[in-house]
């Protein structure tokens, strides 16, 4: 068994975990959920502090950080064979924990960037690429991989902490860095909802948005009995490529609208698009997006529209009432045939999202905007601090 309890030292000797010596390694068990803080968990288990202080060698693995260390050498070198680096190719490896794949991604590539949160991990990977003499290819970057600025990278190769799967994903595929693939290894559910294909019973936003600008590739399940501690589930290596030419689409008004129909995917679109809030919220823009045509508003360019999710239409519920009490019934009856007509028209108002192709979605929304009808609030600025996940969810 891999799960003891946290008194009792899990010695790993022999493993790839290390190489030349042998460590103990602690495993810890969390039933905290969200953002990690190492200073948290020293401050209420004293024990644990002691620990660290007087046996140097010793450390935790905290699974509320996705910490589940990969440890079969044959799945590892499938990966890596599978990315198919060139000697020439710097690649960008989300979560090195102690180096298992570190180390062979840096025999195959010139140059490998990983971005680690956990200074402990830092600590032994710095250590135990030097003593394998790759120390000067091995750019490490101690900070959070949702927060920071990737370099300039060809690949990414990566076990990712299963807890930013989404967010990372799009930091990637809508980023502003261009690279040839990235071989990621998910959570088995994940990467059969990324796989998803119309009909499917996994079929959803996420593998939308993602297929709409990168093609994804099935490679391997991996048993979640290779990581060290084991997870509760199953994962899977899929590789992401994305596509050398994009659609002719404003992506954030792609994934606003994306966002509208995929809110209850087995709903039909007309019931989706005749509900009164999603009307006044429609003719609202509608008429905002008018407005800036004829003058065009001043002040800083948001550029990072990545990270917008239209949350913008959801929450300014103030602005809502404000707006509706100034909009007669006639009004939103005119708009609301109009939009019902444009669905009916071309055959989708009895379509669910879950049923419909991106190249159908992607007509739909023309005919949309054609029309004057906007799902993406243009004007207002992009919130930084959102990470990506939930227009990909």
């Amino acid at each position: 068994m891999l799960f003891k309890p946290k008194s009792v030292r899990t010695h790993f000797s022999g493993l790839i975990f290390f190489q030349n010596y042998q460590r103990n390694l602690w495993v810890k068990p969390s039933h905290r959920y969200g953002k990690y803080n190492e200073e948290d968990d020293d401050d209420k288990d004293p024990k644990l502090r002691n620990t660290k202080e007087n046996q140097l060698d010793h450390f935790y693995l905290y699974k509320s950080k996705g910490q589940h260390l990969l440890t079969n050498t044959r799945i590892l070198d499938a990966i890596v064979r599978r990315s198919n680096i060139k000697p020439t190719d710097t690649v960008l490896e989300i979560g090195p924990g102690t180096g298992n794949l570190t180390v062979k991604l840096l025999e195959a590539a010139e140059k490998v960037v990983a971005v680690e949160i956990d200074k402990r991990m830092v600590d032994v990977l710095h250590k135990r690429v030097a003593e394998n003499g790759l120390q000067e290819r091995l750019n490490v970057i101690c900070k959070d991989a949702m927060k920071v600025e990737f370099p300039q990278f060809d690949l990414v190769v990566a076990n990712i902490p299963y807890g930013i799967s989404s967010p990372l994903i799009a930091k990637l595929v809508y980023g502003r860095n261009p690279f040839r693939s990235a071989t990621l290894l998910l959570q088995k559910e994940f990467a059969r909802r990324l796989l998803a294909e119309p009909g499917d019973s996994e079929f959803n936003r996420l593998a939308v948005n993602v297929n709409l600008v990168a093609d994804v590739e099935f490679v391997m399940d991996v048993s979640k009995r290779e990581f060290l501690p084991c997870p509760k589930v199953d994962s899977s290596v899929v590789i992401i490529r994305p596509k050398p030419e994009l659609p002719d689409v404003n992506l954030n008004e792609w994934r606003a609208f994306t966002r509208t129909c995929f809110g209850k995917k087995n709903k039909t679109l007309g019931a989706t698009f005749k509900q009164k809030k999603k009307v006044m919220q429609l003719l609202k823009l509608a008429k905002t997006t008018s407005l800036n045509k004829e003058n065009p508003p001043t002040g800083n360019n948001y550029e990072c529209d990545e990270y917008y999710d239209g949350k913008y239409e959801d929450e300014d519920t103030d602005g809502e009432e404000c707006f509706a009490s100034s909009t007669s019934d006639l009004e939103m009856n005119l708009f609301k045939e109009k939009i019902v007509g444009i669905l009916r028209k071309s055959g989708f108002e009895d379509k669910r999202p879950s049923k419909v192709s991106n190249e159908d979605l992607l007509h739909l929304l023309s005919l949309f905007n054609q029309a004057g009808i906007y799902f993406h609030d243009h004007v207002k600025p992009d919130d930084l601090g959102n990470a990506n996940a939930a227009y990909l969810s």
